[in-house]
């Protein structure tokens, strides 16, 4: 009985200091490349602004931070704000690359329900707190 006792001891012992993980974790450092890359504009582009109204916009998280992202990734495209209370867009854009055919078509494309009215070509924007 004795024997059993102290082999149970023993082993109790045995995985109670085995158990024990004292051990660090390790720490590494690991440089990560971002795959949105910032875009290069061209210093000696011809800079135009355009502003629109958006119909069919329901929300602003949802549908004008939506159009707003899709215009900004937008080759040529220097500056997109889409207000959702005025349901206004306002965009800088490269002439040479956009156009505002190609505005409208971004817009449209990103749900059917998107009309775009009233397109102008400005010299500056009418909410100039939004540039």
């Amino acid at each position: 009985m004795k024997i059993k006792y102290i082999l149970g001891v023993a082993l109790c012992t045995l995985l109670v200091v085995s158990c024990k993980n004292n051990n660090t974790p390790e720490v590494k450092t690991v440089e990560v490349e971002t795959t949105a890359a910032k875009k290069e504009l061209d210093p000696n582009a011809t800079y135009a602004k355009a502003e629109f109204t958006v119909k069919g916009m329901t929300c602003a998280v949802g549908c004008a931070a939506t159009i707003e992202k899709k215009i900004a990734k937008m080759d040529g495209v220097k500056f997109a704000k889409v207000d959702f209370e005025n349901e206004l867009a306002m965009v800088e854009y490269d002439e040479a690359k956009v156009n505002p055919n190609s505005l409208e078509k971004t817009v449209t494309s990103v749900a059917d329900l998107y009309k775009v009215v009233d397109m102008k070509t400005v010299d500056t924007f009418s909410k100039e707190d939004l540039n």
